[in-house]
């Protein structure tokens, strides 16, 4: 796998708006996304060491590694245009600090912006970039 995958909450609404959010951000189509409930989702996973937190976060592939929570977040900032990569400086702090804030919205992100039954599909133009 050559580009940078993107493994989300499928059934999240605040999660499907940042999956939108980076498509709309990412005009040279960097990224591919796919649903933590997938099978292919899942699969991908396979050979990293995740825990079960992993369906709860954020999960970023890239080059061969495994990225979660405001890490992944940062590494998908600083590829993104505008001025989103300005936000990659927050990586110097120590994961404990950022991830605290993270850890708070991912607790309350159904509460705060609901879930789904179904997760998100795809407009015809984004297929492609998406594994399931």
């Amino acid at each position: 796998m050559d580009k940078p995958l993107v493994l989300y909450d499928g059934v999240c609404h605040l999660c499907n708006g940042s999956v939108r959010f980076i498509i709309r951000r990412d005009p040279a189509k960097q990224f591919q996304f796919g649903q933590l409930q997938s099978a292919s989702g899942r699969s991908r996973l396979e050979g990293f060491p995740t825990t079960g937190e992993s369906m709860n976060t954020l999960v970023l592939l890239e080059a061969g590694k495994i990225y979660t929570k405001s890490t992944a977040v940062l590494r998908i900032a600083r590829r993104l245009s505008g001025g989103w990569p300005l936000f990659y400086a927050f990586i110097v702090m120590p994961p404990f600090m950022r991830d605290t804030l993270y850890n708070v919205v991912s607790r309350y992100r159904y509460r705060w912006f609901g879930r789904s039954e179904k997760c998100m599909l795809p407009s015809q133009a984004d297929m492609d970039r998406f594994i399931d």
